[in-house]
């Protein structure tokens, strides 16, 4: 049999990620945060896309320039960090607060009560709270106005600002004094005398280098340093394991002593730096928002606020168009208007998806936002998707990182999802969610005589129709970080 070359037709099917479907499919798992983003990297590189005018770009904050820092020699590096006349309160002139308004605290010129920290007026309502939240001071800034009061030499100073640069956001010394010795040329001496004055800066326990030595520098700043309270620093890992037989032989206390010991040291702040902000936290802005009707039902809709608008400007493309002769200019342009018109159709896209898939959700769990976590019902993606017409992986990337304002607070889309429990006589499944809620209030209140166990909790759900087995209970209990009932019996029975 000889073989012929021959052609034939055949039909076939498949599926193509077009690059206009792969962008829509990235713009439906954004955040909000990052949609801006791109929406604003388009319009910087599509001319014929423009935002419209009467809405501002979605996080666009005007931003102060900073001044460059210049350099000096050695002896000036001091003065580049520290500069005491500068003011961030004052008016753009240069003057300070007081220069405008009088003395912090006195009255302005309308007989308005002025305060330096906001520069403005909480009577009047004008200043921003927001302000306040921006200016506190911070944890560096508290530490550096002690260092200026409490040590006057340039070099110790020096020797200080390099102690700040490596404290944690916990108040802890990160940076090792051998290594800031070598990096200035000092002794390590000289280094930790510095440290060690330091160390009785405000708030008591900053620059501890160890848990036992920030314990210990709170105990010193009270007077409370004892040479037993010293062997109970040394001895941590006893006391987290509460041996208390093996505390009172090396503290040579008694037993009642001991316990007052305890209760001395569970009085302190293992992490004195986090009473300071070093930043404001960042509200989460959500996609979705939704509020109460008159007639018990929701209305559901898009926070505009987080939708960027843009729009194709027509106008400018077929005046282009008309004046260019050259082939690959049309071309561009046609591509460009292409990819204008599918960006505006695919944000449109977007947003009804996420409407629709809230919407939803919202009326899966009524029951929640009316009675609470306790009525959260067992929820997964096929059911939203059967529910809408669309693909579970559709419905997963419209509910990552999208979050629903509700009158019980801000939830990620993705909470309402939970695994199903089982009931006891075969009825309405339970969330896995009300559950573990469930689980957190029987343990919260419980009495100190009556500590309830892991088989205790399981009979408590199973009279409710929950069949759960120990291990989950178990397992649910330590995602939640709480304790075992052996530990939460010593800590209700230890002395406050």
């Amino acid at each position: 049999m000889l073989l012929a070359p021959r052609l034939e037709l055949r039909q076939a099917q498949s599926l193509v990620m077009t690059p206009q479907l792969q962008q829509a499919i990235k713009l439906l798992q954004m955040s909000n945060l990052e949609l801006a983003a791109f929406v604003e990297d388009e319009l910087e590189r599509n001319p014929l896309l423009e935002r419209d005018e009467g809405t501002p770009a979605v996080g666009e904050t005007p931003e102060r320039a900073e001044p460059a820092a210049e350099e000096g020699p050695f002896g000036q590096e001091f003065e580049d960090y520290w500069h005491p006349d500068e003011s961030t309160n004052g008016p753009a002139d240069g003057g300070g607060a007081e220069a405008a308004f009088g003395a912090p605290g006195g009255d302005g010129p309308d007989g308005l009560r002025w305060n330096k920290v906001s520069g403005g007026s909480f009577e009047d309502g004008s200043g921003d709270p927001l302000d306040s939240l921006h200016r506190a001071e911070t944890l560096r800034e508290h530490l550096l106005t002690q260092l200026m009061i409490e040590i006057q030499d340039p070099g110790e100073r020096l020797i200080g600002l390099h102690l700040v640069d490596g404290i944690a956001p916990t108040g802890y010394l990160e940076n090792e004094p051998e290594a800031i010795a070598g990096l200035l040329g000092c002794t390590p001496a000289t280094v930790l005398d510095v440290l060690h004055r330091m160390q009785r800066f405000d708030p008591p326990g900053i620059f501890a280098r160890s848990l036992a030595e920030c314990l210990a520098l709170q105990l010193e700043d009270r007077g409370r340093l004892t040479a037993a309270m010293q062997a109970l620093l040394d001895h941590l890992d006893l006391l987290a394991r509460r041996d208390r037989t093996q505390l009172c032989r090396l503290c040579q206390v008694d037993g009642e002593t001991l316990a007052a010991m305890m209760a001395e040291i569970r009085s302190l702040d293992p992490k004195p730096g986090l009473a300071f902000d070093s930043e404001p936290a960042q509200p989460i802005i959500p996609d979705i928002m939704m509020r109460p009707q008159s007639d018990g039902s929701w209305a559901v809709e898009l926070n505009p606020d987080t939708l960027p608008q843009v729009l194709v400007n027509h106008r400018y493309f077929t005046t282009v168009s008309r004046g260019s002769r050259d082939k690959g200019d049309r071309g561009y342009l046609a591509e460009r208007l292409q990819s204008a018109n599918w960006l505006v159709r695919s944000m449109h896209q977007r947003a009804t998806t996420i409407l629709r898939v809230a919407a939803e959700i919202v009326r899966q769990q009524h029951g929640f936002f009316v009675h609470g976590v306790s009525h959260l019902r067992p929820l997964v993606l096929r059911d939203i998707a059967a529910a809408v017409s669309l693909h579970e992986s559709t419905i997963s990337r419209v509910t990552s990182n999208k979050y629903i304002a509700t009158p019980r607070g801000i939830f990620e889309l993705k909470y309402f999802f939970t695994a199903s429990i089982q009931s006891v006589d075969g009825g309405a499944a339970h969330s896995a969610e009300a559950v573990r809620h469930r689980i957190r209030t029987m343990i919260d209140g419980e009495a100190a005589d009556r500590v309830l166990s892991d088989d205790q909790i399981v009979g408590e759900l199973q009279r409710d129709g929950v069949d759960i087995a120990r291990r989950t209970v178990a397992k649910y209990r330590e995602a939640m970080r709480i304790p075992s009932s052996v530990e939460r019996r010593r800590a209700k029975w230890a002395p406050a």
